[in-house]
Formats: structure tokens, C-alpha cells, sequence
């Protein structure tokens, strides 16, 4: 797990929602007028720390660039809403421009995480012009209703660990199935993500009450497809990082998805599902070329 000089690197800032609630962003990089910046959405109940090696890698790269992460209302170190119906698509998008304004943020290589692509691809139909390239991490048009019942089953509803090994422990029964090859050291360090010290008791680094995102899901009436939104994001590249092992994301959209988009590249993750990893030299690798080819297709335009 990365750790250490890098993260150091980066600063903590905070942006006003339009409903004054305070939104956590976190920004690595320089402000280099010549590189495009990019922005990492975290998904459904993750936060920041899912980039802490893919920023820096990012933002370090072989071209230095500006990169931030944004934690969504009730997650990480943003602000809990008093009123949970706020956690919906409409208002975090409303919450993604609202950081994209105050930090004069114009276009962007977006890398969206899960419920973060979702967002990434809604953004693509109300603000395309914000988009230079898009990372959707383990999402696409067309969710699995396994998948989502299986997330349904545990969100707000993880036990308390007693300690951060503990937590591992829990997580490893709950997605060893999804990860069978992750290290004793990865799962902790998932548990770290998970869960926060808060007085003394490991507390969930998110609001429980977003379990009421996924209250009216049934699994007899999957979602709609999302191809329209999709396809907003036709005249960009196209990077999809894909679980071998995942339930939200099947192989056959990705393939669907591919027939839409020509261009659009993917990286399957072996041994892991939803949501891969994003940490190992090669994934950071693949991820920097692809941010830097998107910088070199925009300056062509």
C-alpha cells in the first residue's frame, strides 16, 4: 500500500457546497497551465484515500500536473447532510461543479470510481465541455443487479470492529470471494479505508444513512441503462479499468461498451472485483500514459 512521501505532498483544502455544507478536497500537483489537471471521484461509500497512490503517480508523473480528489457529502472528511434524500446523483454532481468552479478547474481528465463514473458520465451530458478524457474504474452503462444487492446487503450495516485487524478480518470474509489474492497487509489497509478512529472507537469513514441510496433498488427491476450518458463521452478517450472477478461491471458491457466507443481502451484486473485496486507499478503505469495521450489528443484539437 503507498504511503509516505508523496501523500505528504498533498494538502488538504475544503470547498462550500451551494447548501453551505464543506466539502474535503485533496490536491496534489503544481498548477502548470500546459498540463491538464485531473480529477478523481471517489465511489459510492469511499473516499480520497482509494487515489492515495494514483494521485501522487499522477500528479509526479512524467509530466507534472495538478490532481485533485473530492470526497462526496457524507463521506471521508466532508460534511454529514442533515438531510440524507441529499444524497443523490443530482446534488454530488451539483457538488462536483460547485469544486470544479472554486478551484478554476476548466477541462479535466475525470478518473470516476464506481458511483464517481456514474457522476463522470452524468457530468459528460450536463457539462462536456469539462471533459478531456474519462477513467471509469469499474462502472458503466449497465449495472448488475447482483452486484448492486450484494452492496445493498452490507452498506451502513458493517460490524464494529473492536481494531483495524479486526476490520480486515471482516472485510476478508466479506470479499475474499472478490480478492482472493489480496496480502494480510492489503486487507488492513482496506480496514484503514473503512473505518476511522473516532474517540477511541473505530467508527465507518462514511455516513451509514447512504444506505438509503440503495433502499428502493429490487432486484427484479434492475436500473435503467445508462447509454445515452455514455454516450456523451463518445468524443473523448475512453479508459475502463475492469474487476475479472467483478459483480457491478460484467465483461459483456465492457465489450458493448467497446462497440460504442472504437477508440475506447480497458484493463482487466485479474484476482479482483468491485472495485479493483488502484495501486501496482503497471496499473499507475497504464493510467499515467493515458492521462499524458489525452493531454496530446487535446492539444491537437
Amino acid at each position: 500500500m503507498h504511503s509516505g512521501g508523496a501523500r505528504d505532498a498533498a494538502k488538504d483544502t475544503f470547498v462550500t457546497a451551494q447548501d453551505g455544507l464543506r466539502l474535503h478536497v485533496r490536491e496534489y500537483g503544481p498548477r502548470i497551465a500546459s498540463a491538464l489537471p485531473v480529477v478523481c471521484l471517489p465511489g459510492l461509500t469511499r473516499t480520497t484515500a482509494d487515489f492515495d497512490a494514483l494521485a501522487p503517480a499522477l500528479a509526479g508523473g512524467p509530466q507534472m500536473r495538478r490532481v485533485i480528489a473530492i470526497d462526496s457529502r457524507g463521506r471521508g472528511r466532508s460534511d454529514y447532510d442533515s438531510n440524507p434524500e441529499n444524497y443523490n446523483l443530482a446534488v454530488e454532481l451539483g457538488d462536483v461543479v460547485t469544486v470544479l468552479t472554486a478551484l478554476e478547474i476548466g477541462e479535466a481528465v475525470f478518473i470516476g470510481s464506481s458511483r464517481g463514473g456514474i457522476l463522470t458520465m452524468l457530468l459528460g451530458v450536463a457539462h462536456p465541455t469539462a471533459i478531456a478524457g474519462a477513467v471509469l474504474h469499474d462502472i458503466g452503462p449497465v449495472i448488475e443487479p447482483k452486484g448492486l444487492a450484494r452492496l445493498k446487503s452490507y452498506v451502513g450495516k458493517l460490524p464494529q470492529p473492536r481494531d483495524f485487524a479486526e476490520g480486515a478480518d471482516i472485510l476478508r470474509r466479506l470479499f475474499d470471494a472478490q480478492f482472493p489474492k489480496l496480502t494480510d497487509e492489503q486487507w488492513l489497509a482496506a480496514a484503514q479505508r473503512t473505518w476511522r478512529l473516532d474517540d477511541g472507537n473505530l467508527a465507518p469513514t462514511y455516513d451509514a444513512r447512504l444506505a438509503r441510496t440503495l433502499a428502493e433498488f429490487d432486484i427484479e427491476r434492475p436500473l435503467p441503462a445508462m447509454w445515452n450518458e455514455f454516450d456523451a463521452l463518445s468524443r473523448v478517450p475512453i479508459l475502463v479499468i475492469h474487476g475479472a472477478n467483478s459483480d457491478i461491471l460484467s465483461a459483456a458491457t465492457v465489450a458493448a461498451m467497446a462497440e460504442r466507443h472504437p477508440g475506447m481502451e480497458s484493463i482487466e484486473v485479474a484476482d479482483q472485483g468491485h472495485v479493483p485496486l488502484l495501486e501496482g507499478d503497471d496499473l499507475l503505469r497504464q493510467v499515467t500514459r493515458f492521462v499524458v495521450d489525452c493531454e496530446d489528443a487535446h492539444s491537437k484539437l
